[in-house]
């Protein structure tokens, strides 16, 4: 370290206990962590010699970058936010993770492609912008006796998805597609192994699989934001392996990947969600392990590194 702390801007769209731990953990290490909203940020070619402005750091740029928020908004908006990602990578800036690994992840087809083309476990997946498509594949996964999810196409902690089961009768209508923005993403139904259902939130820090929890609910979405409540989780090796390979299809630095129990593979168990950027105040209440410490020192000693080492270091005002 220098005299002078290495500049970390943490981008979000609202503060809190997540970017509190970050900036206690790069203080700790000697860093200066500072909150930035990218709605804030801007293109502009007349300051300094970069083209980009960025609150709080003058005429120059960060040392680096951790993604912790991205604000929904228009189409444009939000392509003018990944871009300025975009654009600090172009600069040289380590940005934690960048936005190709995010619309990799935020976008649940683009997900299922590529763990699917990876060889990693995850539930029958369709996608389509046709409803009667829809229609046809509900009715035939139905007649084999599959419940089916659909889910919004970006979306997070279990808001606004549906499960259309299978009866005896057939099974319900496609929902409307309005709602969806006009857009099916259906996902079989994994059916649960155990009485309450529980999933797995495994935390993977620069590839490696770190910590893990079950996430245990008597409804049949687990998610921790829906009432699921947070367990301590062994990390056995099957579950660690399935996580890191997940987080690696998807060029993420740090993730946090969803997985249900299963009997269908030598794994035990199927991905179902891989999280660009990752919540993880339920996961840490249960463990022990430092989670912000770990993104930090990984971002620090990894990830700095990495970028130094191709000689694409940022420019400076």
């Amino acid at each position: 370290m220098t005299d002078t702390p290495l500049a970390v801007a943490i981008m979000t769209d609202e503060t809190g206990w997540h970017t509190s731990r970050l900036k206690r953990a790069l203080r700790e290490r000697g860093a200066l962590g500072r909150c930035v909203d990218l709605a804030d940020c801007r293109f502009d070619t007349t300051h300094g010699p970069h083209g980009l402005a960025i609150p709080g750091y003058g005429r120059g740029l960060p040392d680096a970058v951790i993604v912790r928020g991205i604000a929904g908004g228009t189409f444009e908006q939000v392509t003018v936010r990944l871009g300025i990602l975009h654009a600090l990578r172009e600069l040289g800036v380590p940005v934690y993770n960048d936005a190709r690994a995010i619309e990799r992840s935020v976008d649940k087809s683009m997900t299922t492609f590529l763990l699917h083309r990876a060889g990693i476990p995850t539930p029958p997946t369709w996608v389509s912008e046709s409803a009667p498509f829809a229609q046809r594949v509900l009715m035939r996964e139905c007649a084999k006796g599959h419940d089916v999810v659909m889910k919004p196409l970006f979306g997070s902690q279990g808001k606004g998805i549906a499960r259309v089961a299978a009866s005896s009768e057939g099974c319900e209508p496609l929902p409307a597609l309005k709602a969806y923005g006009q857009l099916a993403y259906l996902q079989r139904f994994v059916r649960p192994v155990s009485e309450p259902g529980y999933d797995w939130r495994v935390m993977v820090i620069g590839g490696k699989a770190v910590t893990a929890m079950r996430r245990i609910s008597e409804h049949w979405v687990h998610n921790v934001a829906q009432g699921g409540r947070c367990e301590a989780a062994a990390l056995s090796e099957p579950l660690a392996t399935l996580a890191e390979r997940a987080s690696a299809a998807l060029g993420l630095d740090y993730a946090g990947v969803d997985l249900i129990p299963c009997d269908d593979n030598p794994f035990g168990a199927t991905v179902i969600e891989v999280n660009g950027v990752a919540a993880w105040r339920g996961l840490q209440s249960v463990t022990p392990f430092d989670i912000a410490g770990r993104i930090v020192d990984d971002l620090l000693n990894r990830r700095m590194a990495l970028v130094q080492g191709t000689g694409n270091i940022k420019e400076v005002a």
